[in-house]
């Protein structure tokens, strides 16, 4: 088992690396000097931290002039060049520096970069060799708080371990003057590398205290609250940028969120904004070739390469950044490939290596993934992502495989047992549907794994735990899902998602990746509908509101809905509006037109030109569908009053002259109907929740009608009404679990065999793992005179409930005993082990035993012949 990769936390692992650099941490420890006193370059710096790069480099070009002391004037003058990409003037102004300051390990640092920059390597190394010699002849020039920070960074250049440089020089510095951002900056930033952002957000929140306009300090927070936190990540970007609106690294996070959420068109403006800051800018260059990527430009996608590169001989960064951004767009192979470049350049390059291998994982080429997650955590054993690749390792290797031509599940060994038939049963359904449908055959197996550990979900599916409010996530041939033991409280029909993600399959193969979000999602979503009513989504109040009060997403740019939503249910509504989208292509359409517009995405032309192609023009699809989404929505209770209701200051509805029984108003009707409930009037509660179901028999939220009708009922003693409430209810919800298991009761109490199967099922849709399910099942199955099924679910029940095992082995072999009398006498054993006086056990193994000597042929016996004397 691997240890922990905290940072804060010793793990165990080769050292012979930092052995090198002991003398150096040594050095600098002994010598304790005084804490740099305040500047007067504090206006200075606050014209570099507000983007005047220009005017900064004016004030320090001045103080060089005038011979001014300090090596601070130098410093923020190259680095307000290089912020300009004037990488001449910045190297003629450091090499003049370093003659006055030689032991500068700030200025030598930002030499090693540009000599790096500019193809150099030779001299880029030379730096980092000077400056590990400054350090070993004069610890005592580095205990002020850049300094300590510097020499930090450095030593990480010289690969020492991140943790001694963490405690020994960016902790340190942070003690020596706390009133200065750099030490907190330069934590979280190493945290960030490391994968590890509980600990960046926690520098960067307590440097946002200290410092709340440093755009760095409001920039590092919102990178480590992107993935956790998208609301709060924005908040933190725009301070960023409002504090200094040319903040490249600032604007370059922006390029990257708008790439996600595929607003290219605003994403090369960003990038415009930027190169006119900085011409040679490399990240905007490498973003610029992701975008040529999308765009079907292979030319221009190598030209930008080229300029991100500039001249430098190794530059794994352009690459891995590419490559990462492909990825993230689904572009697996093409995002690996350009891993694989930047391997090449630098094989000890750990990010490529680790996003590498979780892009041959998502590929399914598992035997070089694992490979390669096992070479990242042994070459950065403090990669978060990379020690939770290893630690999934370990756990996928408990799990059970099941195969068949077409699908590999993996699963929990238990959970295998009791229900992985039904999971390959689904898959094959799935396929036979939906590459028929969509004239698709599949060339290789599709892997389903299926995690029981919501933890290992999200490892497996985004490099890092949390991912909490996803169900499944499809790759293209691999598929990744949460078991329903990982939803205790809230559990979704597994099956629906299944489904759901198998569409993904089809449709993520007919485009070879290259498929919006929206368009995906909104497929997959139908298709979930055509297949089970109950399944996908369906019109709602709330969603009728927004329609009705245009808040539709402009289809063009549809897939922004599912970045930073403001609210799970406006996530919700993405999906849904996306499906509607979908529907209205087929219904206007017709299904042919989707497949064309899909295989015109699989041969790379954008999403936008394809409609527009395909249908009578964008803008009047968008018009179109703005017209057929209202008449869904106005379609929801056509009879019903929506206006709300006038309310006291408590929030009560006020009350009305009329009877709330003639109002059309369903929350008028709603609050008197719980009113009464709660009066326990449960006979004068029916009226109003009948009408409410009259007017809005869509409406299965909780607490519905149906909900509030069905307790009215039972509490009178009325059962076939009840029973008849939530049938229709069962009928319209896929999840609605705590229904399906009291329709169970109801049918078991009342021997209704077929009632009994069909709410069984319905309990194993949701949550598989329950017994009682699998009892009744069972049971049910033998009096419909099923049992094969009967045999299935008492095999189940053995799993999931030892104490019913004796009866369970019983029926068994009770059904077994004729056409496999070997494994019924087995149960048999199991049963009389436990029960040994169970006299019908005995009786059937008497039965048995006799069935296997009738059974058995006759031996013919030869005469014996005597011989004469």
């Amino acid at each position: 088992m691997p240890c922990s990769p905290q940072l804060t936390h010793p793990c165990t692992r080769p050292r012979c690396d930092w052995l090198r650099f002991t003398g150096l941490v040594t050095a600098i420890i002994v010598y304790t000097g005084s804490v740099a006193g305040a500047t007067e370059l504090d206006d200075t710096r606050e014209l570099f931290q507000t983007g005047r790069y220009q005017q900064c480099i004016t004030v320090t070009q001045q103080a060089l002039d005038a011979r001014r002391y300090g090596e601070d004037w130098p410093v923020l003058h190259v680095k307000s060049q290089l912020m300009l990409g004037r990488h001449e003037e910045a190297r003629a102004a450091t090499t003049a520096s370093l003659k006055r300051y030689p032991w500068s390990i700030r200025l030598r640092l930002m030499s090693r970069q540009m000599f790096h920059k500019a193809g150099q390597e030779e001299q880029a190394q030379a730096e980092l060799a000077e400056i590990r010699r400054l350090i070993l002849r004069f610890p005592w020039r580095y205990t002020d708080t850049a300094n300590l920070v510097a020499c930090g960074d450095a030593l990480l250049q010289l690969e020492a371990e991140p943790r001694d440089v963490l405690l020994n020089f960016y902790d340190r510095a942070k003690k020596e003057n706390p009133n200065r951002p750099d030490a907190y900056v330069a934590i979280g930033k190493l945290a960030l590398e490391k994968h590890d952002d509980a600990l960046a957000a926690e520098e960067f929140r307590a440097a946002v205290k200290q410092f709340p306009d440093d755009p760095d300090v409001q920039f590092g927070l919102a990178r480590a609250l992107a993935s956790s936190d998208s609301q709060a990540a924005q908040q933190a970007l725009d301070r960023a940028l409002e504090i200094n609106p040319r903040h490249v690294p600032s604007l370059l996070f922006t390029i990257d969120r708008l790439i996600d959420a595929e607003r290219y068109d605003d994403a090369e403006a960003a990038i415009r904004s930027v190169l006119k800051i900085n011409p040679r800018q490399s990240q905007a260059w490498a973003y610029r070739a992701v975008l040529a990527h999308y765009a079907a430009d292979p030319k221009g996608e190598q030209a930008f390469r080229a300029a991100a590169r500039g001249r430098a001989v190794n530059e794994p960064s352009v690459d891995y950044l590419i490559g990462k951004k492909l990825s993230r767009n689904y572009r697996f192979r093409e995002g690996a490939a350009y891993q694989r470049r930047a391997l090449e350049q630098d094989a000890d390059f750990a990010p490529a290596t680790i996003q590498l291998a979780q892009d041959l994982l998502r590929l399914g080429k598992e035997e070089e993934g694992w490979q390669l997650a096992q070479a990242g955590f042994k070459r950065d054993g403090y990669d978060v992502v990379s020690f939770n690749l290893i630690t999934l390792q370990e756990n996928l290797a408990k799990f059970r495989t099941l195969e068949d031509d077409d699908f590999i599940v993996r699963m929990d060994a238990r959970e295998a047992a009791v229900y992985g038939p039904r999971v390959l049963q689904l898959l094959q359904r799935a396929k036979q549907t939906l590459c028929e449908k969509y004239d698709l055959q599949l060339s290789a197996p599709v892997v389903v794994e299926i995690f029981p550990d919501q933890s290992d979900f999200a490892v497996r599916t985004f490099g890092m735990p949390g991912g909490a409010g996803y169900l499944g996530v499809c790759f293209g041939n691999v598929i990744t899902a949460n078991s329903p033991a990982s939803q205790a409280g809230n559990p979704t029909n597994w099956e629906s998602v299944l489904w759901h993600e198998f569409c993904h399959t089809v449709t993520l193969n007919l485009t070879n990746n290259k498929m919006p979000r929206w368009l995906s999602e909104g497929i997959s979503v139908y298709e979930e509908r055509q297949a089970d009513g109950r399944w996908g989504q369906s019109m709602t109040p709330q969603y009728r509101k927004w329609i009705l009060a245009d808040k539709l997403t402009p289809v063009s740019q549809l897939s922004s809905a599912f970045m930073s939503p403001p609210s799970g249910m406006h996530l919700q509504f993405a999906y849904f509006q996306s499906s509607l989208v979908v529907e209205h292509l087929i219904e206007k359409h017709g299904l042919n037109t989707l497949k064309l517009i899909l295989h015109d995405l699989g041969a790379g032309v954008p999403v936008n030109v394809a409609l527009e192609r395909r249908t009578d023009g964008l803008a009047k699809l968008e018009k179109d569908f703005a017209k057929f989404a209202q008449q869904r929505a106005l379609a929801l209770g056509p009879d019903v009053d929506w206006t709300e209701p006038r309310r006291d200051e408590t929030g009560i509805i006020e009350a009305d002259a009329d009877d709330p029984l003639n109002s059309k108003n369903i929350a008028v009707l709603t609050e008197h109907a719980k009113a009464l409930l709660a009066a326990e009037q449960w006979e004068s509660a029916k009226q109003p929740l009948q009408k409410l179901l009259e007017l809005l028999p869509e409406d299965i939220s909780s607490q519905n009608a149906y909900v509030l009708l069905a307790t009215a009922h039972r509490q009178l003693g009325e059962t076939d009404p009840e029973t008849t409430v939530l049938e229709k209810l069962a009928a319209r919800s896929p999840d609605a679990l705590p229904v399906y298991l009291r329709l169970l009761t109801l049918a078991v109490e009342r021997q209704n065999w077929k009632a009994v199967e069909i709410n069984a099922n319905r309990i194993i849709s949701v949550n598989p793992l329950l017994p009682r399910a699998y009892n009744a099942w069972a049971r049910a199955c033998r009096e419909l005179g099923k049992p094969a099924a009967a045999v299935a679910a008492y095999q189940a029940v053995l799993e999931l409930d030892p104490h019913v095992a004796i009866d369970a082995h019983y029926q068994l072999a009770r059904l077994l005993h004729k056409n496999d009398p070997l494994s019924a006498k087995n149960h048999l054993f199991r049963t009389l082990e436990e029960a040994p006086r169970f006299r019908e056990a005995h009786r059937l193994l008497l039965q048995i035993h006799r069935q296997q000597k009738t059974a058995e042929p006759q031996k013919s016996v030869e005469p014996i012949e005597t011989k004469a004397n």
